[in-house]
């Protein structure tokens, strides 16, 4: 298997042994401090900071295209690249990359099931330290077909063909749990936590697609309607995105998150 047939979610046994290759791309999105400890060998880092805008109180929304063009050139993107894109908690950061990578157009990606998890737990070589790229002059732009904004999201709260999908805690979701200056969720928005999309017990790796495919069928988030992923700041979103994608599922998300709806003064909320 080359690079040109990975599929969107690659396993680690497949992974290994095309590595090193110049096609691959290999983003570690975790925490500077983690990546010099270990990471795969060749791969670059970026961090979570780096993915998301960090102005409050909607600290999760994309940043500009003047800072995404200035990360991935760093990295050293190319439009010819597959990117091989984890995390070391879960894919939720891995998945808010491939997200980021659908809203700049660069289509050639794959998600490391499990992540650096499950790298470890099949006992493949790690390496310490920085890690530079070869750099690229990446000019990234900005496709909004996978973004929906408040009013956009506000417009389809009674849409029938429109699905919601929260994937932050139950607690959240009910507004037991305080997060924003108002608590609670979108009117109509279905809860599945993301946690649920993946096995802990099994290197953290996602549930098989068969069996996402069908809890998510059970709750109406299916291929025949528009789906809209947030979580608090479109971090755990990035993973139900991501198992969306791998469905074939209709999915967008909305990166203001509760984070901008919750504090907003006229948003509607149930709890």
């Amino acid at each position: 298997m080359n690079s040109n047939s990975l599929p969107l979610i690659v396993e680690a046994s497949t992974l290994e042994p095309l590595l090193p290759t110049a096609e691959l791309l290999l983003i570690a999105v975790c925490q500077a401090k983690v990546f010099k400890q270990q990471h795969i060998p060749g791969s670059v880092l970026i961090e979570p900071s780096e993915l998301v805008c960090g102005i409050k109180p909607a600290t999760g929304k994309l940043p500009d295209v003047e800072q995404l063009s200035s990360v991935f050139s760093r990295a050293g993107l190319s439009h010819d690249t597959h990117v091989i894109a984890y995390d070391d908690e879960g894919g939720g950061w891995a998945g808010r990359l491939i997200w980021t990578l659908d809203v700049i157009g660069h289509r050639h990606c794959s998600y490391l099931n499990g992540g650096l998890i499950a790298w470890i737990k099949a006992g493949y070589s790690l390496t310490t330290g920085s890690s530079q790229g070869q750099p690229s002059a990446y000019q990234a732009s900005i496709e909004r077909t996978v973004i929906a904004d408040m009013d956009e999201v506000l417009s389809q709260i009674e849409n029938p063909r429109s699905v919601i999908w929260d994937a932050r805690s139950i607690e959240e979701f009910n507004g037991s749990k305080i997060t924003a200056r108002r608590n609670g969720h979108i009117p109509g928005a279905i809860n599945l936590d993301w946690l649920e999309l993946v096995n802990p017990d099994d290197d953290w790796r996602l549930q098989p697609l068969p069996t996402l495919a069908n809890k998510l069928e059970a709750l109406g988030i299916t291929s025949d309607k528009q789906i809209i992923t947030h979580c608090l700041t479109h971090h755990r979103s990035g993973l139900a995105y991501l198992v969306g994608k791998a469905l074939g599922l209709n999915i967008k998300a909305y990166d203001g998150s509760w984070s901008e709806w919750g504090n907003h003064a006229e948003t509607p909320i149930e709890n």
